[in-house]
């Protein structure tokens, strides 16, 4: 399938951008200017300093003797890349994939997406009114090709339409430079008066060659269409994704659970014929304002029930402020896991004590959070901090049992913490100890546990585990690191038992 590429040229974007940002100034002239060889020039001037003779690629110094009043900022390229990337993700409500176009404009891949308006020249036409509205000034066109896009949309017509397979016929009398050849080509091609893109487009290619590089014959293919040309979108087409536009915009919360259910229905159909589950589930809204609202959720195990998903949205639904309006709805899955056929019919006919403890723990985790609920599984290794694992599936298992032969405290620490001690004699527990300020005497103990760290993993000092209980009643799980006669111990507090 071919595709049609919208592009989108910002001929002033910094000047509108700051216009946007500083209303006042659109009646005062100012320019963006940058070093170049040691000198202040000017890129970018706002049409009133241009109406008084200041201009792109003149000195700073002749501005200001031109236009005394003229207002200063510095170019930044990183921030004109923030706003052509700010933009481009905007744009994503016209197209999945839209990608920036350094340094003044966008590309926008339109293949399935202009019958939503009506066809392609409606397209076009809400684009453009969009960003009138938003204050950018913007010139487009839509083509087969990457190449016939940009070139027609900079030195065309704004809103030109190249129909499929007339590129030629377009490109003909625009500029060679349109092709965006490299500088010592469109250098040669303006000494030979080589001038527009008809003149040389049908000579023969081994002398264009010869004389231009491969440079200009790669350009040519790929306005074309003879050369490929890759899109780089800014977001990633999600593999699971689905999106509803509104023909109307949505304002209400019941609005956006109808729009909700639809989605979830049609990703849970598509995921339920490729034998998935989705684990993490997000739903991006685009108001017609250009802001975008998000929110996700996630399952404890994979899930494709539109009810239970729906359940778990529920509570977020309220958090959408869908101000003027929102037109579009996209819902993504960006992490699925198999889930076979046979688990498809539990959930559905009889849910099991499994299916109905998963989904307990979604609804719980939407209202407290995910980060408030853990799983955790034992680990095969004897440092205490790597013997505990934690499980973000309820169906994960492990080669062993927790163990129960020993005493293990409640609340372990994620790094053991240092203390002070007083010991009568070496390997007896301790007297008392000071931690965090606070002096514990000690009244009962219970010990030592000596553990050793897995040779093949890290060399190190064994440790001498203390059960110790103190006048308040209150238990402790202490170490001591190494021997006394080695001069290297030291004393820990690693955990605390109910």
């Amino acid at each position: 399938m071919k595709k049609r590429i919208a592009a989108i040229c910002f001929p002033e974007l910094i000047i509108n951008r700051m216009i946007r940002k500083q209303p006042e100034l659109g009646e005062m002239p100012f320019a963006f200017a940058r070093t170049e060889r040691g000198a202040r020039v000017i890129i970018s001037a706002n049409k009133l300093s241009q109406q008084k003779g200041v201009r792109s690629g003149m000195t700073v110094a002749d501005g200001k003797a031109i236009v005394p009043e003229l207002r200063l900022f510095d170019y930044k390229p990183e921030e004109i890349q923030k706003i052509l990337s700010a933009l481009a993700e905007w744009c994503i409500r016209f197209s999945p994939q839209v990608a920036v176009d350094f340094p003044d404009g966008l590309l926008v891949d339109a293949i399935g997406c202009t019958h939503l308006w009506g066809g392609e020249k409606n397209y076009l036409a809400d684009i453009q009114q969009r960003f009138d509205t938003f204050g950018y000034t913007i010139q487009t066109a839509m083509a087969d090709t990457i190449g016939t896009a940009w070139a027609v949309s900079r030195y065309g017509a704004s809103g030109t339409i190249v129909p499929p397979g007339k590129q030629a016929e377009f490109l003909f009398n625009l500029p060679a430079i349109a092709l965006r050849p490299e500088n010592l080509a469109l250098e040669r091609l303006e000494k030979l008066g080589l001038k527009t893109i008809g003149s040389f487009m049908n000579m023969p290619r081994t002398a264009l060659l010869r004389r231009f590089g491969k440079g200009l014959l790669t350009r040519l293919g790929q306005a074309m269409g003879d050369e490929p040309e890759i899109l780089d979108p800014v977001k990633v087409v999600a593999p699971y994704e689905e999106r509803l536009p509104c023909l109307e915009p949505i304002r209400t919360a019941k609005g956006i659970e109808i729009g909700m259910k639809m989605l979830l229905e049609m990703l849970c159909q598509r995921l339920g014929n490729e034998s998935k589950g989705l684990r993490k589930c997000e739903l991006h809204c685009y108001r017609i304002d250009g802001q975008i609202k998000k929110i996700e959720t996630g399952t404890s195990r994979p899930s494709r029930n539109p009810v239970h998903l729906f359940r778990l949205f529920e509570q977020e639904i309220q958090k959408i402020a869908p101000g003027l309006g929102i037109e579009l709805f996209v819902l993504t899955a960006p992490i699925v896991e198999p889930l076979s056929v046979i688990q498809d019919a539990l959930w559905s006919v009889s849910a099991t004590d499994e299916v109905s403890v998963a989904e307990l723990l979604d609804r719980l985790a939407g209202k407290v959070g995910a980060k408030s609920i853990h799983r955790y599984l034992p680990a095969e290794h004897h440092w205490p901090e790597y013997s505990v694992k934690e499980s973000a599936a309820l169906t994960e298992s492990t080669a062993i049992e927790w163990r129960t032969d020993l005493p293990r405290p409640l609340h372990l620490l994620k790094v053991p913490e240092p203390i002070e001690v007083s010991v009568p004699v070496p390997d007896y527990p301790p007297m008392l100890f000071r931690y965090k300020g606070l002096v514990h005497n000690v009244k009962k103990a219970d010990g030592p546990e000596r553990i050793e760290q897995e040779w093949w993993i890290e060399a190190g000092l064994f440790r001498d585990y203390y059960c110790i209980e103190d006048e308040l009643g209150a238990r402790y799980w202490l170490f001591r690191a190494g021997e006394y006669g080695s001069g290297n111990a030291r004393w820990f507090v690693h955990g605390f038992f109910a």
